[in-house]
């Protein structure tokens, strides 16, 4: 069976991307290999001069339906589905005039790009591929003496293939063949389903999918003895997925994972209110801000905690400019993230060769509703991103003091960053930058001192006189649970304290606020991100 080579006389192409199907199409011809084909590919193959047969001559029956009804019948699945070394099938194929069908060549209607797009239902609807995606499951199911091919890229392949056996296929070709159009198969019925849960507003259905489309094999995943690839969903959004690579080696499982963190994060902040840089190391924050410049902002954010920074992935929520650029690669970074970026500092980081910048052309929405996917053992957890966004409005203070302009607007900007720091978070902020963060731990007040210390350590480092926690602000991704968190980022230097309420001690932490002169404010929202 290993070895077994099938020769091509006969193959249907059907598809709804025409690109390559001319050249496809006359190439078989010049094999001898008979080409049948419906409606606009027809068409198409005749105007080019390739001798073509129409489908409607194998089942008696024209298209119909406006084209809804033309490959579902014997005629065409008789001749994908029968067995060559079967007597009583090739008896049922001589009674009824069935022809064997050796090559199938289908891309089907572009239900994905057709959502994307925007399309209301009916248009949706109507883009459903019904014939396609059911010759392409009888061809696979048939490899055995069926080749399928699906995908555009794979037209010179399968030309190779032929030209290699003389006309015919291995039997291992078209087990790839087959792997890769049950594949698609199921990548589209994903794609209709999860359409279908989101169009019904249906957030838990019955059964959920998950498919991607392979964009790059990976050296290794987390660690060297892990294998790795990167798969992309079809998702219309701005990030590394969709992003242009300018320079520097491929990105590896934990850039991909570090740079998606940080474009996530830096997109909290409009550019209509300003530069901001994130930079980001073991996808947590070392440090964010926002500036008059994207080089102040970048200083701003640098200055948290540089020792983090050796190393990291930073993202703008906009231009990179040359001098930003100059600033960055006096620091080894692995990855630069932005909208785009001008000749100039393009031209700054060709001086680094493994130093990768990628440009989106955009900022992803963070508010829009989208689902998220993580694997446990024996299922996923499934969940809407965290799009929570919260205003001066939706704040309540529960101190004596109330917040100065000043603070609350720090304390935003801390709550912004909070939701992207692994939890325990505690994340100082002063003048619109981040001067402490601790992240990760199991004790919140753990979390709120290893930030003090971070920032007692930069401090030196700087040769300041007093670490920038003193009259900074904190934000907690969650409640705290005693007071003892809270006094510490009072020790620490804070004035300010942001963070969910709902504690059954809410009282003692707000008894303990006062006592030490700080305003605090409850969200009734959290941020928890494990």
């Amino acid at each position: 069976m290993a070895d077994n080579l099938v020769p091509v006389r006969r193959a249907l192409l059907s598809v709804s991307d025409k690109t390559g199907l001319v050249e496809l199409a006359q190439a078989l011809s010049a094999r001898g290999i008979e080409v049948l084909s419906t409606g606009g590919s027809a068409g198409m193959l005749r105007d080019a001069g390739v001798s073509v047969r129409d489908v409607s001559d194998l089942t008696g029956f024209p298209e119909m339906m406006d084209g809804r009804v033309k490959t579902l019948h014997p005629g065409v699945h008789g001749g994908l589905l029968a067995l060559r070394d079967n007597a009583e099938h090739l008896s049922a194929m001589e009674q009824h005039g069935i022809e064997a069908i050796d090559l199938l060549v289908v891309n089907l209607y572009p239900f994905e790009e057709t959502v994307a797009k925007g399309a209301d239902y009916a248009t949706c609807i109507e883009n459903i591929d019904i014939g396609g995606p059911a010759m392409i499951r009888a061809a696979a199911k048939n490899h055995q003496f069926v080749n399928v091919v699906v995908d555009v890229e794979d037209y010179a392949a399968l030309l190779s293939e032929l030209e290699a056996h003389d006309g015919a296929t291995s039997y291992a070709y078209r087990q790839q063949l087959a792997l890769t159009a049950y594949g698609r198969t199921a990548a589209y019925d994903a794609a209709v389903s999860n359409w279908f849960s989101g169009a019904l507003d249906v957030a838990a259905p019955r059964r959920q999918a998950v498919a991607g489309t392979l964009a790059q094999t990976l050296r290794y995943g987390e660690n060297p003895h892990q294998t790795a690839a990167f798969y992309t969903s079809g998702e219309v959004r701005a990030g590394v997925a969709t992003a242009r690579q300018w320079q520097g080696k491929e990105l590896s499982y934990n850039n991909f994972n570090d740079t998606d963190a940080a474009f996530e994060l830096v997109a909290e902040f409009a550019p209509d209110n300003g530069p901001a840089v994130a930079i980001i190391k073991h996808a947590n924050p070392c440090g964010v801000a926002r500036g008059a410049s994207f080089i102040e902002a970048y200083q701003s954010a640098f200055q948290c905690d540089q020792t983090s920074a050796f190393g990291g992935i930073v993202a703008l929520n906009g231009v990179l400019d040359g001098q930003t650029a100059r600033e960055i690669v006096n620091v080894f970074t692995e990855v630069v993230i932005a909208p785009d970026a001008t000749d100039e500092a393009k031209e700054v980081f060709s001086a680094k060769r493994n130093l990768r910048l990628l440009t989106t052309g955009g900022l992803p929405d963070v508010t829009t509703r989208a689902r998220t996917w993580r694997q446990v053992s024996g299922g996923y957890l499934v969940q809407d991103r965290d799009n929570g966004r919260l205003s001066l409005e939706d704040l309540r203070t529960v101190t004596k003091r109330a917040p100065t302009e000043a603070e609350l607007g720090d304390l935003l900007f801390a709550w912004r960053v909070a939701k992207h720091v692994k939890s325990n978070a505690i994340i100082y902020v002063k003048d619109q930058a981040t001067v402490g963060i601790g992240a990760g731990q199991m004790s919140r007040v753990d979390s709120s001192r290893i930030a003090a210390r971070k920032s007692q350590d930069m401090a030196k480092a700087l040769g300041l006189q007093a670490p920038l926690t003193i009259g900074s602000v904190v934000a907690s991704d969650a409640f705290f649970p005693f007071a003892d968190g809270l006094l510490s980022a009072a020790e620490a230097g804070a004035t300010a304290v942001i963070q969910p309420g709902g504690s059954l001690r809410d009282a003692e932490v707000i008894a303990a606020a006062d006592e030490a002169g700080l305003a605090m404010v409850f969200t009734g929202m959290r941020h928890f991100r494990h």
